[in-house]
C-alpha cells in the first residue's frame, strides 16, 4: 500500500509527488511520458530564464526521485476504483493500493469520470481551490480542471496545492512546505 498514487508525470504530477514524498508520504508516479512538455520551451516559468521542455522534465523527474518518489515510467494506469478506505490502481503490469489519488493526466478526464468525479458545466473536472474533487481523497490538476489553460507553472502549482492539502489532512493541521537553507539536504550529483 502506498500513501499517494499520482497518475501523470508532467509538471502537476511531479510537483505533487515532490511535496508528498519529501514530507514523509510514500508516493508512486505512473508516467506514460506523453506530456505536452515535449513541445514546450519555457521562457515564462518563474525562476527559469530559458529551458527546453525535455530538459525541464529530466530535472523535475530527477528532483522527485532524489526525494524518494517511485517513478513507474511507461506504466499506464487503465483503471482507478474505490477499494475499502482507499483506491485500487490497475495498470497493464500490476495492481496497486493507495490512500490518495492525484490525477494529473492533462486533458484526459476518463479516469476522473470513471470515479464519478463531478464535472463543471464546461465539462471540466470540478475541483475546489485545494484541487479536491467531489470524490473524497481524489484530486485533479492541470488541464483537466482548467480547459485550455495549459501552462506548466499553473499545473505545477495545482500539483503543489493538492499535495499540501493531502499533507494537511495527514498531519491534522494546516501544513506548509517551507525550507530554509540549513534544511536542504546535500544530494549526490549523477
Amino acid at each position: 500500500m502506498t500513501d499517494v498514487a499520482v497518475v501523470g508525470g508532467g509538471p502537476a504530477g511531479l510537483s505533487a509527488a515532490l511535496f508528498t514524498q519529501k514530507n514523509g508520504l510514500d508516493t508512486v508516479v505512473f508516467d506514460t511520458d506523453e506530456t505536452w512538455m515535449h513541445l514546450a520551451h519555457l521562457f515564462n516559468y518563474l525562476g527559469i530564464r530559458s529551458i527546453g521542455g525535455e530538459e525541464f522534465m529530466a530535472i523535475a523527474r530527477g528532483q522527485a526521485e532524489d526525494r524518494g518518489a517511485t517513478l513507474n515510467q511507461g506504466e499506464e494506469v487503465t483503471e482507478v476504483s474505490k477499494a475499502g478506505d482507499g483506491f485500487e490502481i490497475v495498470t497493464e503490469a500490476d495492481t496497486y493500493d493507495a490512500d490518495y489519488v492525484v490525477l494529473a493526466t492533462g486533458r484526459s478526464r476518463e479516469l476522473a469520470e470513471d470515479l464519478s468525479c463531478e464535472l463543471t458545466e464546461e465539462g471540466e473536472i470540478d475541483v475546489n481551490v485545494k484541487m479536491e474533487t467531489s470524490v473524497e481523497n481524489v484530486y485533479a490538476t492541470g488541464a483537466m480542471v482548467r480547459g485550455e489553460e495549459m501552462e506548466a507553472i499553473i499545473s505545477a502549482g495545482d500539483g503543489a496545492a493538492a499535495a499540501l492539502n493531502i499533507l494537511s489532512k495527514e498531519k491534522g493541521e494546516p501544513f506548509h512546505d517551507f525550507d530554509k537553507p540549513g534544511d536542504v539536504p546535500t544530494l549526490a550529483e549523477d
